[in-house]
């Protein structure tokens, strides 16, 4: 997963008001206490900054892909 994609499902998925606030200010365990922002400025990758996000706030596989058919299955091994 690319950076624009993961900007692009936080969008799609949470709405781009309230995916930039979650994504800014949820602390999450599973980045160990930061933030997806501080997560990913430290070099952590999308992909695992967006599994971590959509745990923490059980999103369903369903859910989490966004509309695009191409993302519907969820990608290799997390």
């Amino acid at each position: 997963m690319r950076l624009r994609e993961f900007w692009q499902l936080v969008d799609e998925v949470f709405g781009p008001g309230y995916g930039r606030v979650l994504v800014r200010e949820q602390v999450l365990s599973a980045l160990d206490g930061r933030t997806p922002l501080e997560a990913l400025d430290a070099g952590a990758q999308p992909r695992d900054v967006w599994h971590a996000l959509c745990d923490a706030l059980d999103v369903p596989d369903a859910v989490r892909w966004g509309s695009d058919p191409g993302r519907q299955a969820p990608p290799p091994s997390r």
